[in-house]
């Protein structure tokens, strides 16, 4: 399966670049990661829990930063193992390019495969379900790296609707809700 796309982020390339190498926002932006270890700057440990159509699996796994040129890119290279639901293993070529002093487009090309249970499952849901993890990804590093301002009038609509959220958002970045609502 090969993949490209490109994606703006509201923020200086260099603010991207240090998210991109940071296991917490990594953690909170993946769907479906339990957990995400930083084992050096260019090792890291996986887990992650994903539902591909009929099969869910668990997938533990390592991740290796190649070809680092801070803060232009990197690629990154992977593979994990899901069990009786089988593998997958890839890599993805990352890079950031400048689009004025606040924002940053980030481009990336997948190459990847799996195996097993999955890939029996056809190349259709395959490319269909690693399109929406990437949208829901980019969707979630985007609100962490950059976080939406408030519309005026809007703010006291928004700091209710945020008050819910807190709980949830706190839990991300490792604090309780009750911890999340004392920062406050």
């Amino acid at each position: 399966m090969q993949m490209a796309d490109s994606q703006r982020i509201e923020a200086p390339r260099q603010k991207v670049w240090e998210a991109l190498n940071d296991p917490d926002v990594l953690k909170a932006a993946i769907p479906g990661c339990e957990e995400l270890i930083k084992h050096s700057d260019t090792e890291l440990e996986a887990k992650v829990t994903l539902k591909v159509g009929p099969v869910k699996a668990t997938f533990g796994g390592k991740v290796t930063l190649s070809e680092l040129d801070p803060p232009k890119g990197y690629r990154i290279d992977g593979e994990g193992s899901g069990g009786v639901a089988g593998f997958a293993r890839g890599g993805a070529k990352v890079w950031l390019e400048e689009d004025g002093p606040d924002a940053t487009i980030l481009h990336y090309e997948v190459d990847a495969n799996v195996g097993g249970k999955l890939a029996q499952l056809g190349a259709r849901l395959i490319d269909s379900t690693a399109k929406r993890l990437a949208g829901e990804f980019f969707k979630s590093f985007g609100e962490i790296v950059a976080p939406a301002a408030p519309a005026e009038g809007a703010e006291g609509e928004a700091a209710e609707a945020g008050s819910e959220k807190k709980g949830w958002f706190g839990g991300l970045f490792g604090k309780k809700k009750d911890e999340a609502e004392a920062g406050t």
